[in-house]
């Protein structure tokens, strides 16, 4: 709730291990609310999400490191490289061989090239890619990502989508928010589509036209 509105309201899916899930929706729809869910950063006051058989929302603080999260903000240190942004986390998240850890990440969005570079110096997109090695440093089955094509032309955009793509391959579970339809991953699995804080349309991925999908859930709802 915020204040007397509900940001999301009777908002439910399932998603298979593996799964790539797309949330769709114009801007204020609840996506990033939603993903503040999943990740625990915001508790409902009601409702619950189940997570490998557990309620997630009780489980024990040490299955944080079940996850990894990309919001708005990349949470990168514009003074360090990208091999020193993800050397610091992963001596936060107790990783042990820190340095080749990092590297492995990097290597895992082909940033192995930009290592020594500032991340104040990198473009939003290879920035963007940085902040995904960070998200995955310590090796989560499920991936949380909040508009991450926000800013990205579109040749950054499609580096992104390849990157996504593999991480998917290797049996990650992904969950990912965006207002546009055209950079909807071509690897996801299954959609939602949220309009006012309710789910308008979910299943899964249309072997058809999504954008149709994603018009009739949003004219339904009066949008």
């Amino acid at each position: 709730m915020y204040g007397s509105r509900a940001a999301l309201e009777d908002v439910s899916f399932s998603l298979e291990d593996g799964g790539f899930l797309v949330v769709l929706g114009p801007n204020g729809a609840g996506k990033t609310t939603l993903l503040k869910t999943l990740a625990r950063l915001v508790r409902p006051s009601a409702g619950r999400v189940w997570l490998g058989g557990e309620d997630w929302l009780s489980a024990p603080a040490e299955r944080q490191r079940e996850i990894g999260v990309l919001s708005h903000a990349t949470y990168l240190y514009d003074g360090l490289t990208a091999l020193e942004n993800l050397r610091f986390f992963a001596t936060l998240y107790g990783i042990r061989a820190v340095d080749a850890r990092a590297r492995e990440a990097l290597a895992t969005v082909g940033l192995e090239d930009a290592a020594e570079r500032r991340v104040g110096h990198l473009s939003r997109g290879q920035a963007q890619r940085v902040a995904i090695a960070r998200a995955v440093l310590h090796d989560p089955p499920l991936l949380l990502l909040d508009e991450p094509y926000a800013g990205l032309d579109p040749r950054a955009a499609r580096r992104l989508s390849e990157a996504l793509d593999g991480l998917h391959a290797v049996g990650r579970t992904v969950v990912l928010t965006t207002h546009d339809l055209a950079r909807a991953p071509v690897a996801a699995t299954r959609y939602l589509v949220l309009v006012e804080g309710r789910a308008r349309s979910e299943g899964k991925l249309p072997a058809g036209d999504l954008e149709a999908v994603y018009e009739r859930a949003v004219a339904a709802a009066g949008g």
